[in-house]
């Protein structure tokens, strides 16, 4: 979309604080701990792009809170590698750089915002190579730290402790399937059939650049059949989000042009389980 066009979707370009005006009437507020997920276009023409939005969300919360985001790693080895002949195998396993938390590409499928906050002074990213985060401000390092190699979504996960902090989940123009969050409810939810992957990535370890195997949820897939509960056409995501908002859970609001959401993390991942546990046939 051209710049005239998101300038007339928008009412005129959408500055600093015209973002912060707009966020604080959603409900965000100082000392939040907020991660987010943007689609720029949706909002408008943001006078000096991913940089102007992170600023914004910094104004409105403060010194005292956090801003995080999911990165996951670009350039990451396929999972199915392992399946390639043998002498391509070989050459990937002799070359392939070691993921580096200060480095390594954000997924460019997560949009602009999270390899901006990443490379943003300050930031702190987690150092798991396929299911990174990172995070800036008061909490960044405890968001951080020690994020565990296996079940990087579940109980000891950077989401965990966004919602042991009492954090807040922030949709700014983004569709509602991209609730990252519940990744941790699939994790943490009793329902059959939960599907899980296995896949190698190189690392460092005390210097040295080492494959390592990981075991995870398969939230690239869905860590569940959703086909007999959800839509032909709907993503799990989707329909969980809809039935929450349904709910009464969230707030609604228009930032820039976008339609955006704002939850608090306990009640999406609480919801989150239920739904799962109820729809799949799981739980107590």
């Amino acid at each position: 979309m051209d710049e005239m066009a998101l300038l007339q979707r928008s009412g005129g370009p959408v500055t600093r604080g015209r973002l912060t005006r707009d966020l604080t009437a959603l409900g965000l507020t100082k000392g939040d701990i907020v991660m987010f997920h943007t689609r720029m276009s949706a909002i408008g023409y943001v006078a000096g792009g991913p940089a102007t939005i992170i600023g914004a969300l910094g104004d409105v919360v403060g010194e005292r809170g956090t801003l995080m985001v999911t990165c996951g790693w670009n350039d990451a080895p396929p999972y199915d590698f392992t399946d390639w002949p043998e002498a391509w195998q070989e050459a990937l396993r002799r070359e392939h750089p070691a993921y580096d938390p200060d480095t390594s590409e954000a997924d460019h499928n997560n949009g602009r915002l999270p390899e901006a906050l990443r490379r943003w002074p300050g930031a702190v990213r987690s150092r798991h190579p396929d299911a990174s985060f990172a995070a800036l401000g008061a909490a960044a390092t405890a968001l951080m730290a020690d994020h565990p190699w296996d079940d990087p979504h579940g109980s000891e996960s950077p989401l965990a402790r966004l919602v042991a902090m009492g954090g807040r989940v922030l949709l700014l123009g983004a569709p509602l399937d991209s609730l990252t969050l519940l990744h941790h409810a699939e994790a943490l939810a009793e329902a059959p059939g939960k599907r899980f992957v296995e896949y190698e990535q190189p690392i460092t370890v005390d210097g040295e650049r080492v494959w390592r195997r990981f075991h995870d949820i398969d939230s690239e897939d869905d860590a569940f059949d959703y086909s007999s509960v959800v839509p032909e056409g709907q993503w799990p995501f989707e329909a969980i989000a809809q039935d929450m908002l349904a709910a009464g859970i969230g707030a609604r609001g228009m930032v820039g042009a976008a339609e955006s959401h704002l939850f608090d993390a306990g009640d999406v991942v609480d919801f989150g389980v239920a739904w799962i546990e109820e729809k799949l046939g799981g739980g107590a």
